[in-house]
């Protein structure tokens, strides 16, 4: 059996006027089991390393195709992104927006060619993206839409591995997408992704209910008697092993913790406020079912920190970790040299 190839890493830094190229500046002071490729403007983080006091040497591969080589402290790879205008750390400017998304467009199509293993991303300024007239919902929806999949939201910290059924809606719009349909493709993608990226070769899964008491037997909700219960047993049929509706007050306790790999709640509160008091400023988001391996931050652009030095690198550091975890775990591990 061939050994695993050293990954190749694409990382975008984001929002040019926040905390990314400052991420960026200080993840190539630190040595990776992995060559790392910065998808930026060479200029906006040799500035930014200079504004911090961070010696870089910025090299710009001729081309990506070779043989790879493990990244060395102090140095950076960067495939060039041009920006129209430099930008003043902490002071966002719509006309960046395009250079944001070519960069991840340029990370995610390297992604589905090969090029790379996986991409790292740092935060974005979503507001900032749709102040330029460009519609822009979020970093999961704009990969899926540039290289296909149906995409899962997760954030790990540490062992803790919390997926989301429904992600940036409403309270008032969760129950009604609560479906057999949305079950099953969560499942299946977070079992699946538990297995082939993780290791994990009898993913164990708890699902949360939605209603307070998992609905108490019906009295507080009946998504989980008409819906929740049904879908699970018919996954249960396919193999998967699957613990709930549990009661979400509970499904976090350590008993429930040490017999899961991982936990799905109903909607974005329901799960993340405990994964964040837990783990956060060194917690991933994992972004499941793409054809790609896509990890980020935990955090947005902390414009007030940008340039300043006092930005906190345990995410990213976390997000460039799991990706390499995750490129070498996965089918393609071994097949690039």
């Amino acid at each position: 059996m061939r050994p695993p190839a050293l990954p190749r890493i694409a990382v975008t830094p984001g929002e040019p006027a926040g905390i990314g190229p400052d991420l960026v500046v200080a993840l190539a002071q630190e040595p990776w089991e992995a060559e790392v490729i910065a998808i930026a403007d060479p200029e906006l983080l040799s500035s930014r390393a200079e504004r911090l006091g961070q010696a870089l040497r910025i090299e710009t591969p001729a081309e990506l195709g070779g043989a790879r080589r493990r990244h060395v402290p102090g140095r950076l790879k960067v495939s060039p992104v041009p920006l129209l205008r430099a930008p003043e750390p902490g002071h966002p400017s719509p006309v960046t927006a395009p250079y944001v998304l070519e960069t991840l467009r340029t990370a995610a199509t390297g992604c589905l060619a090969g090029t790379f293993s996986a991409m790292v991303t740092g935060p974005v300024h979503k507001a900032t993206i749709n102040e330029a007239g460009i519609p822009f919902t979020g970093h999961t929806e704009f990969l899926a839409e540039t290289v296909g999949g149906d995409p899962v939201m997760m954030l790990t910290a540490g062992t803790l591995r919390v997926a989301l059924l429904t992600t940036h809606r409403p309270l008032s719009k969760v129950a009604p997408a609560i479906t057999w349909k949305r079950l099953a493709r969560v499942l299946r993608t977070l079992n699946t992704a538990l297995r082939d990226r993780f290791g994990i070769p009898a993913p164990r899964i708890v699902v949360c209910g939605l209603n307070p008491h998992a609905g108490e037997g019906g009295h507080l909700g009946r998504e989980e008697i008409e819906i929740i219960s049904p879908a699970l047993e018919a996954l249960r049929g396919e193999g998967l092993d699957l613990q709930g509706p549990v009661p979400a007050d509970t499904a976090f306790t350590p008993h429930t913790l040490a017999e899961a790999d991982a936990i799905v709640a109903m909607y974005h509160d329901q799960g993340l406020p405990v994964l964040k008091h837990v783990g956060f400023g060194r917690a991933v988001n994992v972004t499941l079912g793409l054809p790609i391996v896509r990890t980020s931050v935990d955090h947005g652009t902390a414009l007030d920190l940008a340039g300043t030095g006092r930005a906190g690198t345990g995410s990213l550091y976390a997000a460039m970790r799991l990706a390499i975890q995750m490129a070498r775990t996965g089918p393609e591990a071994g097949a690039a040299t």
